[in-house]
């Protein structure tokens, strides 16, 4: 990639949830780096058919992601979707020309704000109020964490190709 928005390397002589919270925010970072310089078009340009992934599909993945795990899981808000919908359970991934870079990232953005808002209030082993859809039992703080930076370093991943698809740029 021709330039790259500032990432904060993790600590590498730091507590466990320093560790985790920089591992996180470093992968939140990438994300936007890989969509940086793009056009709403581009942002928007499915990876290779019949797949519909594009960079913004996965920002607004993420959005409904960091919502799930940080508000429904941890706290037991009762927030619903962003983009998806019973009828149309990959809404995220969607798009049409009405969907901007500036709505997917500002929603993304919030998202992100509450999830920092809500973990705060929790210890690393201090345990959800709510639960995913895949497990009747209350999660960690530190199991959301980790799962969080495998999420995104998968999607970074993704990111990587769709980028590198679009306009050939590269990058860790």
């Amino acid at each position: 990639m021709t330039t790259q928005a500032p990432r904060s390397e993790p600590a590498q002589n730091a507590d466990e949830r320093t560790m985790l919270e920089g591992w996180l925010d470093y992968h939140r970072q990438t994300l936007a780096w890989k969509c940086e310089g793009l056009t709403d078009a581009q942002l928007r340009t499915a990876s290779v058919e019949p797949s519909e992934l594009s960079l913004m599909g996965l920002v607004r993945h993420m959005a409904e992601v960091e919502r799930s795990w940080f508000r429904r899981v941890l706290v037991g808000d009762d927030s619903g979707p962003i983009y998806y919908s019973e009828e149309d359970p990959d809404g995220e991934f969607h798009l049409t020309e009405a969907d901007t870079w500036d709505e997917a990232y500002g929603t993304w953005q919030a998202e992100i704000d509450v999830a920092r808002r809500n973990a705060a209030q929790f210890g690393l082993d201090g345990l959800s109020k709510g639960r995913s859809r895949h497990s009747d039992e209350p999660f960690s703080l530190r199991w959301i964490y980790t799962h969080m930076i495998e999420e995104y370093a998968r999607h970074n991943g993704h990111a990587d190709l769709v980028r590198e698809r679009l306009d050939g740029a590269t990058g860790d």
